[in-house]
């Protein structure tokens, strides 16, 4: 016999507003400056909500923390490394608090590039040719120019560079090297960039990203004031925005993915949208991407939140609840 305990209690205490909520942000990644107002946009919406809500800056000693402050739920706004990856989800499994949003299989091969292409791969979505660059291979100029190269764990457009020919390629790769064992290299994909959330399974309206100033979304276009404009519903074709939409519902089921994710995608010159990569913990303040798309189907900031605390849950069962936090049970 299989159990998750906690979760029945859980939603007893969710009908009476009584569950001590714990959230997660900041913590120890490049992205700590994006979790934390995440964080700080979530803990506000669940006061306003009547939740008791406690803010808890993740770092090592987060068990202790969520020990003293008597944690029953975790809602997770934290991004990249030691957050997003599948570390801070076993951690909770591990002390049977349930926690919103994916699990630690879900998050951790999302949260790696090259893995979320290769599960995808015959699942029906469109993705560029790339490879999976190790320091000593060869230079693999084999896919042409342009190219981008990324760090597979990187996130917010970090460790992201586009290169025009070879020399570009190999000093891109040396950099690149020096801060992941792997560089995936990637064809460059032509056009407008478009993101979908999916809402626990539901695929929300398509957000246009247009970056003012430049054609590559980088960190300064992403997060600098006025550098891109985004519109949601984006100005797409009918057909692009259902083709993104399906693709998106896709990767998250295929991922087996929970609460709120947004794909990533770029529309050729053919009208087609080709899958760049899944976030399972993408920003959240009331101007952030997903919580755009939430609104744009009624769905306000304060509910989006609410909504996603709802559903946490822990997702690894255990063979005997009664031997729970027992070594070797």
């Amino acid at each position: 016999m299989t159990s998750i305990p906690q979760v029945d209690a859980l939603q007893a205490l969710f009908r009476g507003r009584k569950a001590r909520v714990g959230v997660l942000l900041g913590g120890m990644s490049s992205e700590r400056n994006v979790s934390l107002k995440s964080g700080k946009a979530v803990l506000g919406a669940l006061q306003r909500k009547g939740w008791d809500a406690v803010a808890i800056d993740v770092g090592p000693d987060l068990p202790f923390r969520l020990r003293d402050e008597g944690v029953d739920v975790a809602w997770i706004a934290l991004h990249g490394a030691f957050g997003e990856d599948g570390c801070v989800q076993g951690t909770l499994e591990l002390m049977r608090i349930p926690y919103t949003g994916s699990g630690v299989q879900g998050s951790a091969v999302a949260m790696d590039k090259v893995a979320t292409k290769r599960l995808l791969a015959g699942q029906g979505l469109r993705m560029a040719a790339d490879c999976a660059w190790r320091a000593g291979d060869p230079l693999p100029t084999q896919l042409g120019f342009p190219l981008i190269t990324k760090t597979p764990r990187g996130g917010s457009t970090l460790g992201i560079q586009k290169c025009a020919d070879a020399s570009q390629l190999e000093a891109a790769l040396a950099e690149l090297s020096e801060l992941d064992d792997v560089v995936l290299v990637e064809q460059i994909i032509k056009g407008p960039e478009i993101t979908v959330a999916v809402l626990s399974g539901r695929a929300l309206p398509p957000t246009l990203i247009r970056p003012v100033t430049d054609d590559f979304f980088d960190f300064e276009a992403k997060y600098t004031e006025g550098r891109t404009e985004y519109i949601t519903p984006a100005p797409i074709s009918d057909a692009a925005r259902d083709d993104a939409q399906a693709q998106a519902r896709a990767a998250y089921a295929a991922l087996g993915l929970r609460g709120v994710a947004r794909a990533d995608f770029i529309i050729d010159a053919q009208d087609r949208p080709w899958f760049l990569e899944i976030n399972t913990i993408p920003g959240m303040t009331a101007t952030s991407l997903s919580p755009m798309a939430a609104a744009a189907v009624g769905i306000d900031f304060d509910t989006l939140v609410e909504k996603l605390l709802l559903g946490a849950t822990l997702q690894v069962a255990v063979a005997d609840a009664g031997q729970q936090g027992k070594p070797g049970a």
